[in-house]
């Protein structure tokens, strides 16, 4: 028992509105509650103790434009002054006040709930209960019924600020987590973008440095390589950042699909030969569809030209049929430690998992690495 009561009791206070916030709709409850209680006052008959009701439901309504940032002390000022005015009432042996414009009294609970702390709804309740509790004991013309109702009416308000709070903290958490699927997938696109090109130029470059002995007029081959391999990264991260600052969340980087694959071929330079084969329904696959399957290749390629040790080949297979897309690339060299998992293998995986589909990545025996996907062509939402 003592789990739960400590989690309430813990509970934060609910994000506060900015300062300007809700400042126009007080003054309008201030100003309609003044107008209703004055014209109450003048119109109403059999009013008992009306220039008191007066008095307490004016005096205390401008605290309604705290019951957002202090709302354990404005429930405190409010319900301790009308518990006050209950026992003065009760030693003076008069029924309570029944003012319709004190009905406003009913935005503190809610307030309450909506914005307090835990240790703050818990002190708040206990000195509405008390001030619920003595209304009904002082109101000697109240029937049990009246009572029930009026009890009722306070719980509904309290359920209602527990309600819209609720709701708010479910909306702050999508936004999070929206937030943390963007940073997701800029994260993945960078490296996708930035990887296989950075890659390409340390293979290049530990390639020129082999050859720098005995082929002195292969480096100038070498460097071209570099080069051209850096202009490309740095193009697609011009684009990236250019979508960044267009604030467009929907693509990070240039999109690439399945027709770009044999690309990757032409572009290996140093390292094992990559060769690409494409068969089956391939044409007008959805976009997102299409982009995984260039992405989850070009890692895998990146990653067997970079780890796969001695490896004369790597192979790359896409085939499609109607309802699925299916590929594999597979090298023969000796792959590093199998241990842990790269941010890479990760995003491949992920990538998959996204579409509906999945992706097995692991050493195939006798010796080298397989990379295989299946994407569904009908894109899960």
């Amino acid at each position: 028992m003592t789990i739960p009561w400590q989690s309430l009791l813990d509970e934060p206070r609910a994000p506060s509105p900015g300062s300007n916030a809700g400042r126009t709709r007080d003054w309008v409850v201030i100003a309609v509650v003044v107008a209703g209680a004055t014209l109450e006052v003048v119109l109403r008959d059999g009013l008992r103790l009306p220039w008191l009701s007066w008095v307490v439901t004016v005096g205390l309504v401008p605290a309604v434009r705290w019951r957002r940032s202090r709302p354990l002390a404005t429930v405190a000022v409010c319900f301790g002054v009308a518990i006050a005015v209950d026992i003065g009432l009760l030693v003076a042996d008069r029924s309570t006040l029944e003012m319709y414009s004190a009905v406003w009294f009913l935005l503190l609970p809610y307030a309450l709930l909506r914005w307090g702390s835990g240790r703050e709804v818990a002190l708040g309740l206990g000195v509405i209960s008390v001030a619920a509790v003595l209304g009904v004991v002082v109101d000697s013309d109240a029937g049990l019924d009246e009572a029930i109702g009026g009890i009722t009416i306070l719980l509904t308000s309290m359920a209602l600020g527990v309600a819209v709070r609720s709701q708010h903290a479910v909306r702050i958490r999508r936004l999070e987590q929206a937030k943390v699927d963007e940073r997701v997938q800029l994260a993945r696109e960078l490296h996708d973008t930035v990887a296989h090109h950075v890659s390409a130029i340390a293979i290049q470059a530990q390639a020129g440095r082999a050859l720098a002995a005995t082929r002195p007029e292969a480096s100038v081959e070498v460097l071209e390589v570099i080069e051209r391999e850096a202009s490309r990264a740095l193009g697609e991260m011009r684009a990236m950042v250019g979508v960044l600052r267009n604030q467009d969340p929907a693509q990070y980087a240039p999109r690439h699909g399945v027709a770009d694959l044999p690309g990757l071929a032409s572009a290996a330079g140093a390292g094992p030969p990559v060769r690409v084969s494409l068969s089956g329904a391939l044409d007008e696959l959805p976009a997102a569809v299409d982009a995984a399957v260039y992405r989850i290749v070009q890692e895998a390629v990146t990653n067997a030209r970079r780890h796969a040790r001695h490896a004369s080949a790597v192979d790359v297979r896409v085939e499609g049929d109607d309802a699925a897309v299916r590929l594999s690339v597979r090298d023969d060299g000796e792959p590093l430690s199998a241990t842990g998992r790269g941010f890479g293998i990760t995003g491949m995986v992920e990538r998959a998992q996204l579409l509906g589909g999945e992706c097995v990545v692991g050493p195939q025996s006798p010796r080298g690495w397989t990379v295989e996907a299946t994407l569904p062509k009908e894109v899960r939402r």
